[in-house]
C-alpha cells in the first residue's frame, strides 16, 4: 500500500486517524440519539387516537416539535447549533463537538423510525396484552419492543449510516473525522487521491454497518420460526 502511494504514504495515517474519528462520532451519536429517540417514539406511538396511553394534544404538539425539527437541513442545523456546541463542550470544533449537533439532528429522525416500527405491529397482539392486565410499561416491553425489535435493529443501522453522512457534512466546519480530510486535503488542496481514498472508506463503512443491521435483525427473525 505504502509503495503504491509513494510520496504520499502519508495519507494512510491520517485516513486511519479520519476513520476513527468518524466510526467514534457515529457510534457515539447513535447511541445518545437512541437513548432519547427511542422514548420519544414510544410516546408518539402510544398516546395516539385509540391506543394505549391515547393523549392528541400531547401527541400533536411532539409531532409538530418533531416535524420542525426534521424540516431543517442539517448543515443549516450545524450552522445554528454552533453556540449550544460551544457552550456544552467548550468549543464548536472537533469530533467531540460534533456529537452535540449529530445527536440532536438524529433524535427527532429516531423517533420516527421507531414510531414506525412500533406501528408495524398487530393491534390484536397490545389487545391481547391489555385484556390480560398488563399495565402501559408491560405493553411497552413486553409487547411492543420485543416484537419491532428487527424493524428497530434495521431502523439503528439506517440512524448510523444517515450519521455518517451528516458526519462528513460536519467536516466541512471543522467537525473531524473523514470529512474533514476530504474537505481540507482532498477538496482544496486539489489531492485526489486522498478525495477517492475517503469515499472507498465511506463506502465501505456505510455497506458495514448495513450488513450488520441486516444479519442481526435476520438472526432474530430465524429465531422466531
Amino acid at each position: 500500500m505504502l509503495e503504491l502511494l509513494g510520496d504520499n504514504s502519508w495519507i494512510v495515517g491520517k485516513v486511519l486517524v479520519a476513520t476513527w474519528e468518524t466510526i467514534y462520532m457515529v457510534l457515539i451519536s447513535t447511541v445518545l440519539s437512541y437513548l432519547f429517540g427511542l422514548p420519544l417514539g414510544i410516546i408518539l406511538v402510544t398516546t395516539a387516537k385509540n391506543h394505549i396511553m391515547e393523549n392528541k394534544g400531547l401527541n400533536r404538539v411532539l409531532g409538530s416539535i418533531v416535524n420542525a425539527a426534521r424540516s431543517v437541513p442539517f448543515i443549516i442545523f450545524l450552522i445554528l447549533l454552533i453556540p449550544l456546541t460551544r457552550f456544552v463542550v467548550g468549543t464548536s470544533i472537533g469530533t467531540v463537538a460534533s456529537i452535540v449537533p449529530l445527536t440532536l439532528a438524529a433524535i427527532p429522525f429516531v423517533a420516527r423510525m421507531v414510531e414506525t416500527s412500533l406501528k408495524e405491529i398487530e393491534w390484536g397482539l397490545v389487545e391481547a396484552a391489555v385484556s390480560m392486565g398488563a399495565s402501559n410499561s408491560q405493553v411497552v416491553s413486553k409487547v411492543l419492543l420485543p416484537e419491532a425489535m428487527p424493524s428497530l435493529l434495521l431502523g439503528f443501522a439506517i440512524t448510523a449510516i444517515n450519521l455518517v453522512g451528516y458526519s462528513a457534512m460536519a467536516g466541512i466546519v471543522g467537525g473531524g473525522g473523514l470529512g474533514t480530510l476530504a474537505y481540507y486535503y482532498g477538496y482544496q488542496r486539489y489531492e485526489d487521491t486522498v478525495m477517492w481514498i475517503t469515499v472507498i472508506v465511506l463506502i465501505i463503512l456505510v455497506q458495514g454497518v448495513q450488513m450488520l443491521g441486516d444479519n442481526l435483525a435476520g438472526k432474530i427473525v430465524n429465531k422466531r420460526r
